[in-house]
């Protein structure tokens, strides 16, 4: 399966911040939104970063001092692993592992189209499995019709 299919199914919306974002606002959105991840845009609407609630937990966890002043900029991601609508989610699935990332933007044309996650992949490879399971029951008890 493509990428490019996987966003048809589940959508193509992505919840995004600027860089100035504060971080309590950033981790209210997180919460509001019950995701894991905020992609970060610039003013022109380009892909400049990712911050993740892991990101957000340890800088906590380390003592950044006085959380409510610092920006998502400070804890963004910045050199992005990004993927095309024309992969295959197995090649994501794949990236994901050998990176340890749980989150993959998707660009065409250097635009950001959408963004797939480890869920994302999951779900479409049950799919695959369980259609597999199908026709391979059905050439087993007979009853495929080739």
């Amino acid at each position: 399966m493509l990428v490019r299919e996987v966003l048809e199914k589940k959508g193509r919306e992505v919840i995004a911040v600027r860089p100035s974002t504060r971080l309590v606002e950033a981790m209210r959105i997180l919460i509001d939104h019950k995701i894991s991840c905020l992609i970060v845009l610039d003013d022109a609407q380009q892909l400049v970063g990712i911050v993740s609630d892991k990101d957000i937990f340890k800088a906590i966890y380390r003592g950044l001092d006085d959380f409510q002043k610092h920006t998502v900029e400070e804890l963004m991601t910045t050199e992005l692993i990004v993927g095309l609508a024309e992969d295959d989610i197995n090649y994501i699935s794949g990236l994901m592992t050998e990176n340890r990332i749980r989150h993959v933007p998707v660009v065409e044309r250097e635009k950001l189209i959408g963004l797939i996650s480890i869920g994302d992949v999951v779900k479409s490879q049950m799919k695959d499995m369980e259609i597999e399971n199908r026709y391979l029951k059905a050439y087993i008890d007979g009853s495929y019709p080739g």
